[in-house]
């Protein structure tokens, strides 16, 4: 659930509280002028927060919502930050990304998305991150996921059971499915790190950096 404020920004209420704790994972592992590119935008909070953290790194919005990208340049504009990219139209399944100015990526981020999209967007994103990266960079996956093939609390098997209502194609994936496609491309498995209210950070890494995380 989004609000709407007069100056376009939007506002999550998921993403006030998961922004720490995803910064927390997220920022440590940056190189210092990492350059990220977001999956999936969404508000813009995300973004703004961390680039606000770490203004040595530069980043690269996406979202394919209209409505999400008017979002995402109103908090940048609200913040004056310098480097965060205006938003970018994406949908992973259109080939190839516009990447904006942003060339090799250090990380690609994508929070509370693969839940709520069919399948082949998780491979189309994989797929993208893998061409996208530089070697030893890190694809890194914020939600709920299943931990082999059930669910980790009552309430994710619950949201589960909502999402696939809304639409069959949806639904809390299966890590472990997760990290054998990433396996099938140049992506390889590093840490699930786990997170508040019953989700977890995956972390994949591409090959070519001689040491894991």
């Amino acid at each position: 659930m989004t609000a709407r404020s007069a100056d376009r920004r939007r506002f999550a209420p998921a993403a006030s509280r998961n922004r720490e704790p995803i910064a927390a994972v997220v920022l440590p592992r940056l190189p210092r002028g990492a350059r990220v590119f977001e999956i999936g935008s969404g508000t813009g909070e995300h973004a703004v927060h961390m680039a606000a953290l770490r203004p040595d790194t530069h980043w690269q919005p996406s979202d394919p919502d209209p409505a999400s990208r008017e979002s995402i340049a109103a908090w940048t504009a609200h913040a004056g930050l310098a480097n965060v990219a205006p938003p970018l139209d994406l949908d992973v399944r259109r080939r190839p990304w516009p990447v904006g100015t942003i060339g090799t990526a250090d990380l690609v981020l994508c929070c509370n998305t693969i839940h709520v999209a069919p399948w082949d967007c998780t491979v189309a994103l994989f797929e993208g991150a893998d061409t996208l990266l530089g070697p030893g960079g890190l694809l890194t996956l914020y939600g709920p996921f299943k931990r082999g093939g059930g669910h980790t609390s009552p309430g994710n098997c619950a949201f589960d059971a909502s999402l696939r209502r809304q639409n069959p194609a949806w639904g809390i994936r299966n890590m472990e499915d997760v990290a054998l496609l990433a396996a099938q491309g140049g992506l390889a498995f590093a840490e699930a790190v786990a997170m508040p209210a019953n989700n977890y950070c995956a972390i994949f890494e591409k090959a070519g950096s001689g040491a894991g995380l």
